[in-house]
């Protein structure tokens, strides 16, 4: 793996790791704040009885209200604004008009391009009262998140990121899903590199500032295995056991790492506030 300078990058994935300047920070900035205030904005919509449809909708006013677009609407065919992944559903859920349902756990995963850069950004909603063991695998990946970004620095490796959240999961009677992992984005949705939520400290690619990637674990109550639906869409585990993530975006700097997705009214964390009918 090569890094390049992104100004002199083509805009496109070429197999190499793409380093911005600050130019490229101020609009990482601007872009994950608007898709943080977005998923602000879901906080009182998320309860019984509403179609995710219906958050569907919501996003894409959002971003049109903001001069943004969402990124997923007419990706690889992909015909929605958001992904909405309920219960044992993992990632990419399709919203349909079907309810939400009291004790329901919900995904709600937004990107939104903002004059050129992507913000993306994923987090959980309870659905009414949730399960205490659903309570509890919202906490785990939202602190294996957290531990996986603290390691970010220049010189630290993809590896350590993953050995990060790895060896916090585990010891949970948690799972981590291999299957899907962050990636970077900038100008583009996804690009290199990709960031593996398991890994060894000290193996990977090595960290250098400039990098822009998502960091986005999914975790399950059950065993790490999923299969995707034949909308082609739709991940879910494959023993039927709750799973949960957390996504944030993030650029290392030259001393750490900075978030960019960090909600302005700290409605990113666990304890959920949920929504009745």
């Amino acid at each position: 793996m090569t890094y390049i300078d992104a100004a002199a990058a083509p805009l496109r994935k070429n197999g190499q790791i793409k380093l911005h300047g600050p130019e490229a920070f101020a609009g990482m900035r601007k872009a994950g704040q608007l898709v943080a205030r977005c998923l602000d904005m879901l906080v009182p919509e998320v309860k019984p009885g509403v179609p995710t449809d219906r958050i569907n909708q919501l996003v894409f006013e959002f971003g049109m209200d903001h001069g943004a677009y969402p990124a997923t609407l007419m990706y690889r065919g992909y015909t929605k604004s958001t992904c909405t992944s309920i219960n044992h559903v993992v990632c990419h859920g399709i919203p349909n008009d079907k309810p939400l349902r009291e004790g329901d756990i919900v995904n709600i995963d937004v990107t939104l391009i903002l004059d050129g850069w992507h913000g993306d950004s994923s987090r959980m909603y309870g659905v009414g009262e949730i399960p205490r063991r659903a309570e509890r695998l919202i906490d785990v990946t939202f602190e294996s998140m957290n531990r996986g970004i603290a390691v970010i620095k220049p010189g630290a490796t993809t590896g350590d990121i993953g050995a990060a959240i790895e060896a916090f999961v585990e010891p949970q009677n948690m799972s981590v899903v291999r299957d899907f992992c962050g990636h970077g984005l900038g100008r583009l949705f996804h690009d290199e590199p990709n960031i593996v939520h398991v890994g060894r400290r000290g193996e990977g690619i090595v960290l250098r500032p400039g990098m822009l990637f998502t960091v986005e674990p999914m975790i399950n109550l059950g065993r790490p295995h999923v299969k995707v639906l034949s909308d082609g869409w739709t991940a879910v585990t494959r023993d039927r056991s709750l799973s949960a993530q957390f996504e944030h975006t993030v650029g290392v700097t030259e001393t750490g790492v900075e978030v960019f997705t960090y909600s302005p009214m700290g409605l990113d964390k666990p304890p959920l506030i949920s929504s009745r009918a």
